[in-house]
């Protein structure tokens, strides 16, 4: 019989020995510009998954979100949901990846679709979130199987859409058709871009409100005779930085949030629209003269693990009444776009004990864990899936993420993809 501790060595020389792999893999992937919006080649992603994870013995299913947020016939939200069986009855370790990238932006010096390596970096868009995550996962699967076949349980690898924009075709309606349910998966990493050696337990809250102030059209050389839409939203632009910034300034949590500055309250005022609808490009002539009747707003509220969602819904309520108490003909509307509960995962969960294991075992160091300021996935394994059992680990700096030039280091991979494959030991096999 083979000592525990040989076996892990060739584990990890295994990985070590797959890095050509490794680097191919995340350079494939990348090569496909799975932009999102609009949601751009879901399918041939999913296909060049398939057909990789086919070969090293897993059965592969692709689900379509039909009738899903943002899924159309031009635009449809493909996932991917691959499993490989052990040898004996076991629970399921899953590792779930999203694999739609944000869009490229200014501010390139290298080609964001090509893959690049350099200095022990691949470059491009998606490379650090998170496609270089995804590959790492594969690897650190690959080899375990292969060096551990007769372990128990299962394990499933997914490629899921529209994380970028809510996960609502990916995740979201995965969950909802019962492909994380506990009875089904026990366990879930995300290999979201949060660093080697920290473990993320869960995100913060999140309210999106848009907001509509309402007045009357007239010809802007007689703005007496109309009411000006954009004149009621700056008061609520000045309600805002008087009244409610100070305020969530002074919520804090005890949440582990990165970095320092999101562990209290904050509110970003995503877009804001009034007046004439912009003109297209190359349109030369001049605006008519107008007092606008409507304006929006788009608010981002994150809100901590502290704070009651009705609570958070009932400040803004208050502050758009006491604006209306001070200006005449006010009337503002809302319409809430999403919101989110935060989450977070107990550090004694049995995924959390493992990876802590692992990081440990294998980067020497006891893991920091963290909190996400904005959400991913796991709000949807958590609260649709019932699947308390979830954490984010995987290589890369989220600094990185959705900036130009963004890279993901290989050596990172490839010690991430020891801590996944040293968690598959830990949890599939016996100790």
């Amino acid at each position: 019989m083979i000592h525990k501790e040989v076996q892990i060595d060739r584990l990890c020389a295994a990985i070590d020995n797959a890095e050509a792999d490794l680097v191919e893999l995340t350079q494939k992937l990348i090569n496909i510009p799975t932009i999102n919006p609009p949601a751009k080649n879901y399918r041939e992603i999913c296909d060049l998954l398939s057909a990789r994870l086919s070969r090293s013995g897993f059965k592969c299913e692709l689900v379509r979100a039909h009738g899903a947020v943002g899924d159309t016939d031009r635009y449809p939200r493909w996932n991917i949901i691959a499993r490989h069986e052990g040898k004996h009855t076991g629970q399921c370790v899953h590792f779930n990846s999203h694999t739609d990238v944000v869009d490229v932006g200014e501010g390139w010096t290298v080609d964001p679709f090509a893959g690049e390596v350099k200095d022990g970096k691949i470059y491009g868009r998606g490379a650090c979130d998170m496609k270089g995550g995804l590959a790492a996962s594969i690897i650190a699967c690959e080899k375990f199987i292969q060096i551990y076949p007769d372990y128990n349980g299962a394990i499933e690898i997914s490629g899921t859409a529209d994380e970028e924009s809510g996960g609502f075709g990916g995740v979201a309606y995965l969950a909802e058709q019962g492909w994380f349910n506990p009875e089904r998966v026990q366990h879930v990493i995300i290999p979201e871009p949060l660093n080697k050696d920290r473990i993320c337990l869960g995100h913060r809250g999140v309210l999106w409100t848009e907001i509509e102030t309402h007045g009357h059209i007239a010809h802007g050389s007689m703005p007496f005779q109309g009411d000006c839409a954009v004149r009621h939203m700056g008061a609520v632009l000045e309600a805002l930085e008087h009244s409610l910034y100070p305020s969530l300034a002074n919520k804090k949590t005890a949440m582990p949030v990165v970095p320092e500055q999101a562990r209290q309250s904050t509110l970003n005022i995503n877009s804001i629209h009034g007046g004439l609808t912009e003109p297209e490009d190359g349109y030369t002539g001049m605006p008519s003269a107008l007092v606008p009747d409507r304006c929006r707003m788009v608010l981002d509220r994150r809100f901590i693990i502290e704070e009651d969602i009705d609570d958070v819904r009932q400040e803004l309520q208050s502050l758009l009444l006491e604006v209306g108490q001070s200006r005449k003909k006010f009337k503002a509307t809302t319409k809430e776009l999403f919101s989110v509960i935060p989450s977070m995962t107990n550090k004694d969960a049995p995924i959390v004990t493992a990876v802590t294991k692992a990081i440990v075992e294998q980067l020497g160091k006891e893991p920091d864990f963290v909190v996400s300021p904005g959400t991913y996935d796991q709000k949807h394994i958590d609260r649709i899936g019932r699947l308390k059992n979830c954490i984010a680990y995987g290589p890369g700096i989220l600094d990185l993420a959705h900036q130009p030039d963004e890279y993901i280091g290989i050596q990172d991979m490839l010690d991430s993809a020891k801590v996944m494959a040293r968690s598959l030991v830990s949890l599939l096999t016996d100790k």
